[in-house]
């Protein structure tokens, strides 16, 4: 096909928190050297923001090194955080306030801030585009393109395809956007970092990176019972002690709260249903004080990474680098990512620079990226944060709480072992027959929803009539396998209702309601046969978050 050809010297791949950084540093380093750099960003969402989801109590740690003047600036940082409160939550009414004294010493909030990351990536870019950066949002990079074996940039989704792949009257091609070095900023679970990591066997060393599901609700309460500033998170009820998990509630600006759970994805009882099990949550006293005439206002779902340092790629192949949850740079025991994804988009845009800088004309394999990161306080981090995950796998909920007060308080991280956990998070199902059923109650439309009302405050629109996203590698094995084996779990772990199983002319046929799609990627890591593929579909659909 033809298509019109567009050169940079960057494309970054993804207006997150690590692609806009990223762009901004490459900016900031060409200026200082009075270079000419061209550098653009391409964003599958509709608009800066659109896709972004995340809790978030954010630590500023890498804004202050990228924009020392950030407040100056007038960034969306404002809200810090005043009080820390944890419960383990002992049975659907009891609750233990966990002490300050064990609360694990990353999990303490002091200076940080309660923030929506999407309106900060909407100030990070304002920021890259006065740099002169090239911001391009409703762009979704479809394609790695390839020379030569190395990575050459990207090519864009057609635009105007029909669900059998015709061209429609709209049809318009993708772009080939190239460039001397890409650099992949997706997000979790990225469909092209995917695709790298096996292409070039960047995995080769690694654990399996390991997942949670994250499920969001933003709700504006009665102002006598906000307080500005205040963190909860919980552990324990409704989830069993063998289920990783817990939530949060975050007392944000404006008389609005941030409340969420997360489940992990290496849960073994194919009848739970993690939209549920939030949904169950709410209505413990300690979260349910807030929400009694309260309005909800918005919702939203997607996958989060938590396998830590052991379960980190190579991040550098010829032609590119991946950064921030493209790669996994999480750290679990803080719950937080924002600081890490910006702060590797730094490094990898010294990376880049500095190879200009030594006259490379793109294509290398940046080796030495590696020791930048290892060199950072981001891979100091993710080592004394190490043990976290597998111990929570190993342990349990309550014991591996024990151990990371151990770890984090005691030996400050510095245990004298690392901990592994080898099964990726679709092996761990059990058989439905083995498993206990879960009876959960129906919402009640006040504190508790279903998922369709809960799909429509996410904004989530698609064309219809354009292909699938969601990619059937044998479209038999849904009905039967993963229905008699599993009881078809896509219909429980699908935070947005896209899978479901139905009686057409007398048998069972599996159904994918591909516009519903927040594209959380739960699909793309869960399924027990890896049989779902999320691609992406055109540009600009998808979720439309307003300041989550």
């Amino acid at each position: 096909m033809e298509r019109e050809s567009m050169e940079f010297d960057v494309v970054i791949v993804g207006a997150g928190p690590a692609g806009l950084a990223a762009a901004c540093r490459l900016k900031q380093l060409a200026q200082d050297k009075g270079r000419e750099l061209s550098v653009v960003v391409v964003e599958k969402g509709s608009e800066i923001g659109a896709h972004i989801l995340s809790g978030n109590v954010f630590e500023p740690r890498a804004l202050d090194e990228l924009f020392p003047d950030w407040k100056e600036r007038g960034a969306p940082v404002k809200t810090g955080v005043s009080r820390d409160d944890i419960y383990y939550m002992t049975s659907e009414k009891g609750a233990m306030k966990v002490p300050g004294p064990f609360v694990p010493g990353p999990m303490h909030n002091e200076g940080n801030y309660i923030i929506s990351l999407g309106k900060l990536c909407v100030w990070l870019a304002e920021q890259a585009e006065a740099l002169e950066v090239d911001v391009f949002p409703g762009f979704a990079a479809a394609e790695v393109l390839y020379e030569d074996g190395k990575v050459a940039g990207v090519i864009t989704g057609d635009m105007g395809v029909d669900r059998e792949g015709g061209q429609k009257d709209s049809f318009t091609p993708g772009y080939e956007l190239r460039a001397r070095y890409t650099i992949f900023a997706e997000g979790v679970r990225g469909n092209l970092g995917k695709e790298l990591m096996d292409k070039y066997d960047l995995r080769a060393n690694s654990d399996p990176q390991h997942y949670g599901i994250g499920l969001k609700e933003v709700w504006e309460i009665d102002p006598a019972k906000h307080e500005e500033g205040l963190v909860v998170h919980s552990l324990g009820w409704p989830l069993r002690n063998d289920t990783e998990g817990g939530g949060f509630l975050y007392h944000a600006e404006n008389n609005q709260v941030y409340l969420g759970f997360i489940i992990a994805l290496n849960y073994s009882n194919p009848h739970l249903d993690p939209f549920a099990e939030f949904q169950r949550w709410k209505t413990h006293p300690k979260i349910r004080q807030y929400l009694d005439g309260a309005e909800r206002i918005s919702y939203g779902a997607r996958a989060v990474n938590k396998g830590g340092l052991q379960a980190l790629p190579k991040t550098c192949f010829p032609g590119g680098l991946l950064v921030g949850c493209d790669a996994g740079y999480l750290n679990g025991v803080k719950i937080k990512g924002a600081h890490t994804a910006m702060k590797t988009g730094m490094l990898a845009a010294e990376s880049v620079f500095e190879a200009f800088e030594a006259g490379d004309e793109g294509g290398s394999d940046l080796v030495a990226h590696e020791e930048r990161v290892k060199n950072s306080w981001v891979h100091e981090e993710l080592y004394k944060a190490r043990n976290f995950e597998p111990s929570q796998h190993k342990f349990g909920t309550f014991f591996g709480a024990a151990f990371t007060f151990l770890d984090q308080n005691i030996m400050r991280g510095r245990m004298p072992f690392t901990m592994h956990n080898r099964v990726p998070d679709h092996e761990e199902l059990k058989p439905a027959a083995e498993c206990e059923k879960i009876d959960y109650p129906k919402p009640d439309g006040v504190i508790t929803f279903d998922r369709l009302s809960s799909v429509y405050l996410s904004g989530t629109n698609h064309e219809e009539d354009q292909p699938v996203h969601l990619q059937l590698k044998d479209p038999s094995l849904p009905i039967e396998f993963n229905l008699p084996t599993y009881d078809c779990p896509s219909q429980r772990y699908c935070p947005a209702g896209v899978y479901e199983v139905v009686e057409e002319e007398g048998s069972k046929v599996f159904r994918i309601n591909a516009q519903n799609c927040v594209h959380c990627k739960t699909c793309d890591i869960k399924d027990p046969k890896q049989n779902i593929r999320w691609v992406t579909p055109e540009g600009g659909g998808g979720p439309n978050y307003s300041g989550m």
